[in-house]
């Protein structure tokens, strides 16, 4: 298994975007009441308008939430059965992104968009996560 086409645990995805969001509501939530929800993309808002972080950075954790998220619904649909792995045969991953309205035969653009924002949520995650 690749850890980089995780959906949930890999580098970027859900569980980072998770995570910062966690952190930031634990360390800020007392004094800022927009954090307490739990709606991951409410916070980073909230986190943007109380200048916790870059409205760049949240945009691209939110766009890492989103398509990890699409993609997990898109797999489901195609599949019937709840996967977190990110399809390796491109006939299946075709599927998938056919489903998010990507063109036919749009395996590697889907791949390619995925492996980017994933990487740029990664950056962020750890510039603002660990400093």
């Amino acid at each position: 298994m690749d850890p980089g086409r995780h959906l949930k645990l890999g580098p970027g995805t859900l569980s980072d975007v998770e995570w910062m969001v966690q952190v930031l509501q634990l360390q800020h939530g007392y004094r800022v009441p927009d954090l307490r929800t739990t709606s991951t993309l409410d916070a980073l808002d909230a986190a943007v308008l109380a200048d916790l972080l870059p409205a760049t950075a949240a945009e691209r954790l939110r766009e890492a939430w989103v398509l990890c998220s699409r993609l997990r619904s898109a797999m489901t649909l195609l599949t019937g059965q709840t996967r977190d792995l990110l399809p390796v045969e491109h006939r299946e991953l075709d599927g998938v992104g056919r489903l998010l309205g990507y063109p036919d035969r749009g395996a590697m653009l889907l791949e390619e968009d995925y492996l980017r924002v994933t990487r740029r949520a990664r950056r962020v995650f750890e510039k603002h996560f660990y400093g």
